[in-house]
């Protein structure tokens, strides 16, 4: 399975969950480490797009193709699972807790959760602490000029 992110280019070769780890977001709170990643290219420009403001083209960023071995199993949480809220903008600790034991627990090494940017597609989020990880590589970078009409 192929998997997208959008890096700025001093991150584009490396696969961290650090830089998610810094302040927390959605799938973990401060202190996790997770790796933010996408089903299409287009939701992960999508989801960058969301966090610049208005009128600020986004620059030196790179799109980074990931390859997820077919032999490593994804554990997916379906939207009729998840607890009211876990949609809030911002995002909720009942959101982050879902990560938090996904990486506790050890069990996945990816995890399949809806994408609330963009309605019907997912976000896939890894762990860099599961053993399997390794498994899971950078097939290609590329610079990602975004189209300057998002941001006007």
């Amino acid at each position: 399975m192929r998997v997208y992110r959008l890096s700025k280019k001093k991150y584009k070769d490396k696969l961290s969950g650090y830089g998610a780890s810094l302040n927390g977001q959605r799938w973990n709170s401060k202190g996790t480490e997770v790796i933010y990643t996408a089903d299409s290219r287009a939701l992960a420009t999508s989801e960058v797009a969301v966090h610049i403001p208005i009128g600020i083209l986004p620059k030196d960023y790179f799109m980074v193709e990931i390859e997820i071995p077919s032999a490593i199993k994804i554990k997916e949480i379906k939207i009729d699972d998840l607890p009211d809220g876990w949609d809030a903008i911002p995002s909720q600790p009942n959101s982050q807790k879902i990560g938090d034991e996904f990486v506790e627990e050890n069990k996945h090494t990816v995890l399949k959760v809806p994408s609330v940017v963009v309605k019907g597609d997912f976000n896939y989020i890894l762990n860099p602490k599961h053993e399997r990880f390794k498994e899971i590589k950078i097939t290609s970078t590329y610079s990602f000029p975004f189209d300057f009409r998002l941001f006007h």
